[in-house]
């Protein structure tokens, strides 16, 4: 026994516990063989009912918080396979590289060479982007244009946004043969033989400048499509439809050497020789 500020204490009284340990490899652990968890089941492997404790863990480690389902599933960097837009989907659950939904609106339209109208970009994201799109607009974030009936959302940049109405003009006058499958233009098999067909007249730049229209006419994809169909490289489609949006096409290189018709002038002095009396 002993008095400690005037409290009488016994030697035998049990020392103070000893916070809790918890580690961040144990999530770490479990989202590894998972993939991804929600905040609950997090919290359920630390053995807390705090948030905080399971967000000071995931701090520690490089993680990601879907866009989806209210932000309420968890993954690791390491985990996630982003596609070439930046996606990423396991079990109906999305995750992108860009963060938040809003950021990836952002980003996703910022570079979409026609931009996008509100059903395409959900049928990207797999999500309602009404209203992240308009708070996008309002901060001046975004632009939009009404075009053909329909609000088209586009980059800020002055110089994107031309690129942007101009490649939409070209979707939207591409053949209605055209359809529609999961975001993307499908070619029916009678286009695709006449545009092999067609291909196959044209020099190497004409190649290139054509596979780029039909890349555009495409839209998202397009030159992944026309490169497998046409055996060509996806980085020179790419550049054909560069070179079209940004008008930097040198239009006397495109005729094949010799080709095209004679000079008038040429034409006239051969067909009308000077008599020899003149």
């Amino acid at each position: 026994m002993f008095i400690l500020g005037g409290l009488r204490l016994s030697r035998s009284t049990s020392p103070i516990m000893r916070p809790t340990s918890y580690k961040s490899e144990d999530l770490a652990r479990v989202l590894r063989k998972h993939k991804i968890a929600t905040l609950d089941e997090l919290k359920a492997v630390l053995g807390t009912d705090v948030d905080s404790t399971v967000f000071r863990k995931l701090n520690e480690l490089a993680y990601r918080t879907s866009y989806s389902h209210r932000g309420s599933y968890y993954t690791l960097d390491k985990l996630a396979r982003f596609d070439e837009t930046g996606l990423w989907t396991i079990r109906s659950v999305w995750f992108s590289k860009y963060g938040t939904l809003l950021a990836t609106v952002e980003a996703l339209v910022s570079a979409c060479e026609a931009g996008y109208y509100v059903d395409e970009l959900e049928n990207v994201v797999q999500v309602d982007v009404k209203a992240p799109l308009l708070k996008l607009v309002r901060e001046k974030r975004l632009a939009r244009e009404h075009v053909f009936g329909r609000y088209l959302y586009l980059s800020t940049d002055v110089g994107t946004r031309k690129q942007q109405l101009s490649a939409r003009q070209v979707q939207e006058a591409a053949p209605s043969a055209l359809g529609w499958v999961g975001g993307a233009r499908v070619l029916p098999a009678e286009l695709k033989a006449a545009i092999v067909l067609f291909y196959s007249l044209l020099n190497e730049k004409q190649r290139r400048l054509y596979a780029g229209v039909e890349a555009m006419k495409l839209g998202h994809g397009g030159d992944q499509q026309i490169a497998e169909l046409l055996g060509m490289d996806p980085s020179t489609v790419a550049r054909g439809r560069r070179e079209l949006l940004t008008r930097d096409v040198e239009l006397d290189g495109v005729r094949r050497k010799g080709g095209g018709r004679r000079a008038v002038q040429k034409k006239h002095q051969k067909s009308s020789p000077r008599s020899k009396n003149s």
